[in-house]
């Protein structure tokens, strides 16, 4: 038996995969299950821990920010994560495996059954270590991801950034606003998409609002700066942002005339 526990921020999240693996996987034990890496940190100083099933945006610390302590004793990682399969080539070749939301219950065997191969071989812990920081540092590169899983209702929205126009603050949620003119609020804050999507096109304008900039359709200081969307909205750009505005704008309308 592997003991195991499952750090995912979204109760729905949390207790369908423990329901799966109790159904499907009777070589791991569930140990724990956290709500957040603070809550995770203090199970991995509890209790022995073979694998982590880690969920990767989360409020307060990301999943990476878990990595320290899963090194220190030794524990396998499989993210559960909503980056789309094409944007995570790059874990799937230097992580133990990855689980895409919603998770297939097939994908779940497999992921299993390869970290019960990979903890009985008792591979060398700087090996692991080394494949955790390669993993770290391919996530930093967030330009190649097509998709994010947005949670809705009882169940998950596969969304392409390209119809993404703004996402704004809403108290604990954020509203995302797409081209079709449907807005889907989800229970999660800002700074978890401002860390998940492409930097170079998802510009945080505002403590409220993040803009694609490929729906920019002007921009003007006549009322304090503004962004008007394709949309028609106008968003207004916070003095501290603005430099960045720019910076972003600049680099992104040079991209796009280069190709």
């Amino acid at each position: 038996m592997l003991n195991a526990i499952i750090v995912d921020d979204e109760e729905f999240a949390r207790s369908s995969l423990y329901f799966l693996i109790q159904e499907n996987c009777e070589s791991i034990h569930i140990a724990g299950i956290a709500k957040s890496v603070l809550e995770a940190r203090s199970l991995l100083n509890q209790y022995p821990i073979d694998l982590i099933f880690l969920d990767i945006a989360m409020p307060g610390e990301n999943g990476f920010e878990l990595i320290p302590a899963a090194q220190a004793v030794n524990a396998s990682v499989i993210f559960t994560t909503a980056y789309d399969q094409y944007a995570i080539k790059a874990i799937k070749a230097n992580a133990l495996d990855y689980l895409l939301k919603p998770i297939d219950i097939d994908e779940l065997k497999l992921a299993v059954d390869k970290a019960k191969k990979f903890i009985n071989l008792n591979k060398a812990e700087n090996n692991r270590n080394e494949s955790l920081k390669n993993l770290a540092n391919d996530l930093t590169e967030r330009t190649s991801i097509k998709k994010i899983t947005l949670p809705s209702g009882q169940g998950y929205r596969l969304v392409d950034i390209d119809d993404i126009i703004h996402i704004e603050a809403d108290s604990n949620y954020s509203v995302f606003h797409l081209s079709n003119l449907e807005k889907i609020a989800v229970s999660k804050v800002l700074k978890d998409y401002e860390e998940i999507l492409p930097e170079k096109i998802f510009v945080r304008i505002h403590k409220s609002s993040i803009v694609n900039l490929k729906y920019v359709k002007e921009y003007s200081n006549k009322n304090g700066l503004q962004v008007v969307l394709n949309n028609g909205e106008l968003i207004s750009v916070s003095r501290r942002r603005a430099s960045d505005f720019f910076d972003k704008i600049k680099a992104f309308t040079n991209i796009q005339i280069e190709s």
